[in-house]
């Protein structure tokens, strides 16, 4: 459980105690973002990092807070199982609150900024433990905090239209590279929410998106292989073109490009799905696999 000090800090509604230093708490935090307990990690440390950043406490302080947080990504960077992941995991997600409190306030140099943003892509694509939930301790969830991470940027103003662009780029990537895990813990809904931030800022046209889709479209459809799940990386891949149809075509503050999106993916997906979706879908109970 988490110590009396900071349950009291819980109980007093997360204000800023007194007779310690904003540092030294800090480096308590950080260093609780790791702890495989989620009472100390999901209960004390996120919350508390959360509310302090959103409410300004660090706004003198809040590049050396991103960068720390930049550097926890790489903590067990390669690593897959081990109690590692909860550093690099939660790390994504204060940084994704040092990201929305600078498009508010505006507080870091651009060069920060855009270097916070290179560190996140690429832990986010060489990340390899993929788990969401963990049995007695929690979320790992790498991918949607990520996932949370990039959408924050993506919303930043000096992110124009090559960097969003890139921004997909790192999506696909993610979501192709060979895997052990199947995403079925909320990850699709999560990046279908990033790649909303992303649409809509309407800079990035259909002449990206359309061979975007088609790249991703292009790996969803499951092959059979004797000594591998073909369902792995084709699984993923589908899930999230589902989840991202159905944001693109129900969620609030749709892009400009949307009637045009849907049309786009529509297709991609009937083609991704011949046996359900195409012309001579085999019938119920015909038998098939």
């Amino acid at each position: 459980m988490a110590s009396t000090f900071w349950e009291q800090v819980k109980a007093n509604g997360l204000k800023v105690p007194e007779g310690r230093t904003l540092p030294e708490l800090t480096t308590e935090l950080a260093r609780m973002l790791g702890d495989p307990d989620p009472a100390n990690r999901d209960g004390i440390a996120y919350p508390t990092l959360a509310t302090w950043i959103s409410q300004g406490v660090y706004d003198e302080l809040l590049k050396g807070l991103g960068d720390g947080m930049a550097t926890g990504l790489d903590v067990g960077l390669g690593e897959d199982g081990t109690d590692s992941v909860f550093r690099r995991s939660f790390s994504a997600l204060v940084l994704a609150e040092c990201i929305e409190r600078d498009n508010v306030a505006h507080l870091v140099p651009v060069d920060t900024l855009l270097g916070w943003g290179d560190h996140l892509a690429s832990w986010f694509v060489r990340e390899r433990d993929l788990r969401g939930y963990v049995p007695t301790k929690g979320w790992a969830h790498t991918v949607a905090h990520g996932a949370d991470a990039l959408g924050r940027l993506a919303e930043a103003g000096v992110m124009g239209r090559l960097e969003l662009t890139v921004l997909l780029d790192v999506i696909a990537d993610r979501l192709l590279v060979p895997t052990d895990y199947h995403l079925v813990n909320g990850e699709d809904d999560r990046l279908a929410m990033a790649t909303m931030r992303i649409l809509r800022r309407d800079l990035v046209g259909l002449d990206v998106l359309e061979p975007w889709v088609a790249r991703l479209a292009g790996h969803a459809r499951a092959h059979g292989l004797e000594d591998k799940d073909p369902y792995l990386v084709s699984g993923n891949v589908q899930r999230y073109l589902r989840a991202l149809y159905l944001q693109v075509a129900l969620a609030p503050n749709p892009p400009a490009n949307r009637p045009d999106l849907l049309l786009v993916l529509i297709e991609r997906l009937k083609q991704s799905n011949p046996e359900t979706l195409g012309p001579a879908a085999v019938p119920a109970g015909s038998g098939r696999a």
